[in-house]
């Protein structure tokens, strides 16, 4: 049975008071893996007042593409099951620029300047891809990267024999190179331009199908939409450390009530952890073995299996030897 069935024969029991006159009938986060073999596209997503304006001035036409299939907005936050490399945020310009120069490309430091000066203070405008985007820019550049060294070199050729025509190749040298180990997290909240270039990841967002791209993708791109929605300031501190919350669990904080994530250790002296989260949830174990009772019923989950439970269960209590993400609504 599908869940959103489920959902609609009781919504209380599965959903919870708070969570219906919060978000509707709806779960409102979605849980994923995400696998990253090859570089995934560039993209951000629309805060909730752009979501909603978008959505209904689309739903007013007909035919054409649909940026906004939904009126909500779809911040997420990212835990590396192992070593990941992404995209996000922007970095320093003149990091950019000196980046640009070290593959012998002035064009392009310049342009990276350029932005810095147009973006500094700004919040939100013009393009990031300004003075970067000519095609012999983008064409030179790769040909420069691929004689030099560094790791914004290896960058650029690496996304170009992915993406040979692509202008997010350019546009990859203003975003922060990050690098995950396991339980590290990125934060990414509306109008954060990202992507996901390589690893496997625990993702947990606010639930919604919004997309715009930006590049590094055959798939549809707005540069108009896009360039309305991004935010152009500089993200110091991409990265999102856990914290430990209790013996064996640990969260990363975020700044919505769409979702929260914990992880869960047992094993060794630590055989069992009980946590109270709110409203509905969704449990993924992700090694091991363990056993989860929420009140109303247990279920035991090897690796890569998961189970959702209702906002009527009681705090959970995990079991075993293993290792659990547990996506719940944050504090409604």
């Amino acid at each position: 049975m599908p869940l959103t069935e489920v959902l609609a024969a009781e919504p209380v029991q599965w959903l919870g008071r708070q969570v219906l006159d919060r978000f509707g009938l709806r779960l409102p986060f979605l849980l994923k893996v995400l696998a990253a073999a090859a570089p995934l596209s560039l993209q951000a997503h629309p805060d909730a007042e752009q979501a909603r304006v978008g959505h209904a001035a689309e739903q007013a036409r007909s035919g054409g593409h649909r940026n906004y299939v939904d009126p909500f907005h779809k911040p997420e936050l990212l835990v590396a099951l192992g070593p990941m490399e992404a995209l996000c945020g922007f970095r320093d310009p003149a990091a950019s620029a000196r980046g640009a120069r070290r593959t012998g490309r002035t064009g392009v430091a310049a342009g990276a300047r350029r932005v810095g000066r147009r973006a500094g203070g700004a919040g939100r405008g013009r393009t990031p891809a300004a003075g970067v985007g000519r095609r012999a820019e983008r064409a030179g550049l790769v040909a420069a990267a691929r004689t030099a060294q560094g790791p914004d070199a290896d960058l650029v050729t690496r996304l170009a024999e992915a993406y040979p025509a692509d202008p997010g190749v350019l546009v990859a040298l203003l975003l922060n190179r990050v690098r995950l180990t396991a339980g590290e997290a990125i934060w990414m909240p509306a109008g954060n331009l990202h992507a996901y270039l390589r690893g496997t990841g625990v993702e947990v967002m606010a639930a919604s199908d919004n997309v715009l791209r930006g590049g590094l993708t055959p798939k549809h791109v707005d540069v108009a939409e896009l360039l309305r929605v991004l935010r152009f300031e500089v993200l110091d501190r991409p990265v999102v450390a856990a914290q430990e919350v209790a013996d064996g669990v640990v969260t990363w904080p975020v700044p919505v009530d769409d979702f929260a994530l914990h992880r869960v250790s047992v094993g060794g002296g630590r055989r069992e952890v009980t946590l109270a989260v709110p409203g509905p949830r969704v449990v993924l174990c992700t090694g091991g073995r363990v056993t989860v009772t929420d009140g109303v019923a247990p279920v035991t989950l090897g690796s890569g299996q998961a189970a959702v439970g209702p906002a009527a269960g009681g705090s959970l209590t995990v079991t075993g030897v293993g290792e659990t993400y547990i996506a719940s609504t944050g504090q409604v």
